[in-house]
C-alpha cells in the first residue's frame, strides 16, 4: 500500500502547483512552491509542503490563504485525479531552501576565512608545517 500513497504523493504534488500557479486567484498567495507531498497511509489526509520566497509576514499570509484555500484545491484535485475520497489538504512552511541557502553561506564564509589564514604575510615565507 505504500506504493499507492508514494504515486498519491507524486500526484499531489504537481497538480496543487499547477492549481496554485494558475487557478488560485487569491492576492495573498505570493511565490510559492511546492516542495514535497505526504499522504497518510489510508489517503484521508495530505501535508503539503510550501516553499514562499518572501519575508515571514509574507510566508505566514501565503500559508494562511493556502490553508483558507484548502476546500477548492481539494474539490479541484478530486475531479482533476478521479479520486473516489480526496484527501484533506494542509499546508506547512518548508523552509529546507532557506537553511541551505545559510548553509552555503556559512561555507563560503569559513572558505575564505581559511584562505585569508593561509595567505602569507607581505613580504614574508608561509611558515612550514610540521
Amino acid at each position: 500500500m505504500q506504493y499507492r500513497s508514494d504515486r498519491l504523493a507524486h500526484e499531489l504534488k504537481h497538480e496543487v502547483s499547477n492549481l496554485i500557479a494558475r487557478e488560485l486567484r487569491d492576492p495573498r498567495v505570493g511565490f510559492a512552491t511546492v516542495t514535497e507531498a505526504k499522504v497518510s497511509p489510508d489517503l484521508s489526509h495530505a501535508r503539503i509542503y510550501v516553499s514562499v520566497l518572501g519575508s515571514s509576514e509574507e510566508q505566514r499570509l501565503t500559508l494562511a490563504a493556502l490553508n483558507r484555500a484548502a476546500g477548492f484545491l481539494r474539490r479541484a484535485l478530486g475531479t482533476r485525479l478521479k479520486l473516489r475520497k480526496s484527501p484533506q489538504l494542509s499546508f506547512t512552511l518548508d523552509q529546507t531552501i532557506e537553511r541551505g541557502a545559510r548553509m552555503a553561506q556559512i561555507i563560503a564564509q569559513v572558505a575564505t576565512e581559511d584562505s585569508a589564514a593561509e595567505a602569507p604575510a607581505e613580504g614574508g615565507e608561509p611558515a612550514e608545517k610540521e
